[in-house]
């Protein structure tokens, strides 16, 4: 049985879209399991176990991942997320879990200057000595989190950052779960380290000039410095506090290391990954 952890969420949901159109059965986890089932189609309702768990609950976790023989481990980023995913390890290795496949970031190492990208570290090296087959995907930005610009472009004309000129790499959310499901049914797949990006990487002025175009009326591109940043996000943003600093980290990793496209993700999905272009298109009525 494969169990996709986050099915309510963007990966976690594209993952169970993906496999389920693929006509794979999957056992889904969510907090909230009767809004998951009420959001499912036909088709895939009658492919998907929905059970309830949470992964700040041992007792509940341990029942939803008994007879799992792959994980799909992807968590919302949160204070307890290296708590929880490191107690998930754990629980799957002593349910006999054959093959883990975890979300973690580009730079997951012990001296990343982004907070989360060290705990993902520990819970990849937890994974590791633990002896199950692991296979890390490593996406980029995620073109999904553009929608939280939205409100400012729409209302404002203006996207604020602290790139200082740096390119971001995004990807369709709805990729990575074509990649995931790529691994969870093809065995010669698994295991190793997959970067995700999409086909080109994007600074702020470029994602500006991109949204005005699209919309037909001017974007600006604001760079400020990270502390301004900060507080920009938390008093008008209404960002807490750890998310505004994990927004400010990640675009501050992408001044310190250039991000490029690769191909990892055309490779395994067989097709190029959705363009930014496509994307924004989809969603423009967000950005007027």
């Amino acid at each position: 049985m494969i169990t996709i952890m986050g099915a309510s969420g963007a990966t976690g949901g594209a993952t169970l879209r993906s496999l389920t159109a693929l006509d794979v059965p999957v056992r889904a986890l969510s907090r909230n399991p009767d809004r998951l089932l009420a959001g499912l189609d036909p088709h895939t309702r009658g492919l998907v176990e929905v059970t309830a768990a949470d992964a700040g609950d041992p007792a509940s976790m341990r029942a939803a991942l008994k007879g799992t023989t792959q994980l799909f481990l992807t968590m919302e980023n949160s204070p307890q997320q290296v708590e929880h995913e490191l107690r998930t390890v754990d629980l799957a290795v002593s349910l006999g879990v054959e093959h883990v496949v975890k979300v973690s970031a580009p730079a997951a190492e012990p001296d990343s200057p982004v907070a989360v990208s060290r705990g993902h570290h520990l819970i990849e090296q937890r994974l590791r000595a633990s002896g199950i087959t692991t296979t890390v995907l490593r996406p980029y930005a995620f073109m999904q989190k553009l929608l939280l610009i939205a409100p400012g472009v729409s209302a404002a004309g203006v996207i604020f950052g602290a790139l200082d000129g740096a390119r971001c790499n995004y990807i369709d959310c709805r990729d990575i779960g074509d990649v995931a499901a790529a691994v969870l049914t093809r065995p010669d797949t698994a295991g190793g380290d997959i970067p995700l990006t999409g086909g080109r990487a994007y600074s702020h002025p470029e994602l500006a000039e991109l949204l005005g175009t699209l919309r037909g009326r001017p974007v600006r591109s604001v760079n400020l410095p990270p502390a301004e940043l900060h507080a920009h996000l938390v008093a008008r943003a209404g960002m807490p506090d750890w998310l505004a600093a994990h927004v400010v980290e990640i675009q501050r990793l992408a001044v310190q290391r250039p991000e490029a496209p690769d191909d990892a993700a055309t490779r395994l999905i067989g097709r190029a990954p959705r363009t930014l272009e496509a994307f924004l298109g989809e969603h423009l009525d967000r950005f007027h």
